[in-house]
């Protein structure tokens, strides 16, 4: 005898991590965005480049666009200042007059110009979705909880955070709050510096390969100087004597496009490109970094190629809309620069900022709409400014 039974819906709630990725749900305090509401303009639209000029002429001195190096040709051609994060962030406290700071970065990139700019001034970011896989690697919730096990372990009141330019608003806020600092990649061996003569060990957010390179290449310590928290262990994974006998806690986060590099990428442009000068972001593994012939920020790289001699060869090591810019800036000088990997690897959420999500903005903006405004609120914007202008205070 066959038995047919009546399938019962479960009751099953999707999380708020399910709907998040779906684009169904939205989490304000979270780097990750959802959607963008109302249309925008086709991708195949030939009249977008002239869109974008007449929306910005009819706008005027009212908005300045910010373009982060490693934004798509077509948006960097519509910025009026380029550089890195932090550098974009002051550019754009130095505007006051201007109404609309347009920044074509990433989710907290623009929350770090809200935080500088003035009350009057609206930060715009003209696709939320364009988040950062780094920043999203700790949370508030998570660092709070990190902060109690070094309270159990006995070292919470020797240890400085330390927090880099790549991290949200809210990590800048706990790291203001308990007398921490920020870094960039240029500044994170003065940041450090400072910390040690603050306290006896740092926690350093949420780059590991930043703050391993820094304290190992550049501050003579050991690797078994350096431990790895991870948020997703209970205790971070370590043991109150590791926590004690470490100077180094670094938080268990890496960049998706510079984590991506290896040493056998290294290894394999010296043997297909011979005498190849190789050039790599401090974000890099340190395998790769030890490996590497040069090491320095987005505008140390740049500079370099600047001061290069013609029939030099360069392979760097960051992303590739930047190394394709810098072949193509400084071909006719005769310097051959390729991309460190063999495999392409854009910054996938940089991306998401492109010519019709630029159009869409500005011309929202034209219309008296501000859209997609990032606004950091007045409590964690107090702390996070004190932990960015005692960075700005370093010697």
């Amino acid at each position: 005898m066959r038995v047919v039974t009546t399938a019962q819906p479960l009751d099953v709630q999707p999380s708020p991590l399910a709907l998040l990725l779906l684009g169904r749900d939205a989490d304000p305090r979270s780097e990750r965005g959802v959607e963008c509401p109302g249309d925008l303009p086709a991708p195949s639209d030939p009249d977008l480049v002239a869109r974008a000029r007449a929306a910005k002429e009819k706008l005027g001195d009212k908005v300045f666009v910010l373009g982060h190096h490693y934004q798509r040709d077509e948006v960097i051609e519509f910025a009026d200042v380029t550089g890195d994060s932090f550098k974009l962030a002051r550019d754009a406290a130095a505007r006051p007059d201007a109404e609309y700071i347009v920044f074509c970065g990433v989710h907290f990139m623009a929350e770090s110009a809200d935080i500088l700019t003035g009350d009057s001034q609206q930060v715009v970011l003209p696709d939320l979705a364009a988040g950062c896989s780094m920043a999203d690697m700790a949370t508030a919730e998570q660092v709070a909880e990190c902060w109690d096990v070094l309270t159990e372990a006995g070292v919470a009141g020797t240890t400085v955070p330390v927090s880099y330019m790549n991290s949200s608003a809210d990590i800048k806020a706990f790291t203001g709050r308990h007398g921490g600092t920020i870094c960039t990649s240029s500044n994170a061996r003065r940041a450090l510096d400072w910390a040690f003569q603050q306290g006896e060990k740092v926690l350093f957010l949420p780059d590991q390969h930043l703050g391993r390179n820094t304290a190992v290449r550049d501050m003579g310590m050991s690797l078994e100087d350096c431990v790895v928290y991870n948020p997703h262990k209970p205790g971070g994974g370590l043991t109150a004597e590791q926590l004690r006998a470490a100077k180094m806690i670094l938080w268990r986060g890496h960049c998706s496009v510079h984590g991506r590099f290896s040493l056998e990428s290294v290894r394999d442009v010296r043997e297909r490109i011979p005498g190849v000068n190789v050039l790599v972001h401090p974000e890099c593994k340190h395998e790769v970094v030890a490996a590497a012939d040069l090491v320095g920020s987005t505008e140390y790289i740049i500079k370099t190629l600047e001061a290069a001699p013609a029939g030099s060869k360069w392979a760097i090591g960051t992303e590739l809309n930047l190394v394709r810019r810098l072949a193509n800036r400084f071909a006719g000088e005769g310097k051959e620069i390729v991309f460190l990997d063999k495999t392409v690897c854009f910054c996938s959420t940089m991306n998401r900022i492109d010519l019709p999500h630029l159009v869409w903005a500005l011309e929202s903006l034209v219309a008296g709409k501000v859209v997609n405004r990032i606004q950091v609120d007045p409590e964690t914007e107090a702390h996070a400014k004190a932990a960015l202008e005692r960075m700005l205070a370093l010697p």
